[in-house]
């Protein structure tokens, strides 16, 4: 479950609330595509954005509709105690794995960052994947943390941020943490841009947001990481820079995959909570010339 491509979609809103028919169809859309798991409740997912109810109605409905693909739940919150309410919301409606990340609006101590998952993890019957990232978080997990919390009986797998782009440098950073954690604990890279790095230098999985809408695109360049054509995956992902460049522009995925997502028409418009908002004007316009020039719409 935490190898190969882990496709991350989008949560439709509007303040009206979800759109449920729209998320069902972006899970069964990457479920039929074969990907290897799905996240639902990601960054990319709003789930801070989310009531308790709303989150569980998600990891119902990512369940139910990816078929026999395993299904991850993203399970942050700002306390301890919603964390396993969360936890417990998501176990119930079937989900394969949790994903947890460090929510904080006061500065997390690595203490307290240890001992928020050690006590999550007591609680669960579900393997989980540590999710570092620091951008949303503000959080900086060490090397040595992460091999703290990756001796916990649930933890199997490392959500780590997006590696730089040097092949070398990528590859010690994760042999440098392999070194500290168990082997039947995978690394996973995100960051899409950097994917094609992460993977080339040894991650298990790519934790993907291009790969909640265009699944077919992130497979081939998952596929070939995993069989150790690095220079195709290289090349796969090189001939996807149009699109990484958007991410770099405009400040991350999420606003440039919502944009993505309503343009293709795989949701309706609005699609994010308030105050986010898609892309306008030129922005919008660049966004759909990168598609028709990739062939994506």
């Amino acid at each position: 479950m935490f190898t190969g491509l882990s496709a991350f979609p989008l949560t439709p809103m509007n303040e009206s609330g979800i759109n449920e028919n729209e998320f069902a169809r972006l899970v069964q859309h990457v479920a039929e595509a074969g990907v290897d798991s799905i996240g639902t409740l990601g960054s990319t997912g709003s789930y801070v954005y989310l009531s308790r109810e709303e989150r569980g109605r998600i990891a119902k409905l990512g369940v139910e509709n990816a078929g026999s693909v395993p299904v991850i739940v993203g399970i942050g919150a700002l306390r301890t105690r919603d964390v396993l309410a969360l936890a417990e919301d998501a176990q119930r409606a079937g989900a394969s794995g949790v994903l947890l990340a460090p929510v904080s609006y006061q500065k997390l101590t690595d203490d307290e960052v240890f001992s928020h998952y050690e006590t999550v993890c007591r609680s669960l019957s579900v393997p989980l994947c540590v999710y570092d990232n620091p951008g949303t978080t503000h959080f900086e997990f060490s090397d040595e943390l992460h091999g703290r919390i990756a001796q916990l009986p649930q933890v199997r797998s490392i959500k780590i941020p997006p590696v730089v782009n040097d092949i070398h440098a990528a590859r010690e950073r994760v042999t440098r943490l392999r070194k500290l954690i168990p082997s039947d604990v995978t690394i996973g890279i995100s960051g899409d841009p950097a994917a094609a790095t992460g993977l080339n230098a040894g991650c298990d999985a790519w934790y993907s947001v291009v790969g909640g809408l265009f699944p077919e695109q992130a497979l081939a360049i998952t596929r070939a990481a995993l069989a150790g054509d690095t220079h195709n995956t290289s090349a796969l992902s090189d001939a996807l820079e149009p699109l990484w460049a958007l991410y770099r522009d405009y400040g991350g995925s999420l606003r440039v995959a919502a944009t993505m997502a309503e343009l293709s028409g795989k949701v309706s418009q609005p699609c994010l909570p308030q105050p986010l908002k898609t892309l306008e004007g030129d922005d919008r316009k660049r966004v759909a010339q990168v598609l028709v020039q990739l062939g994506l719409m």
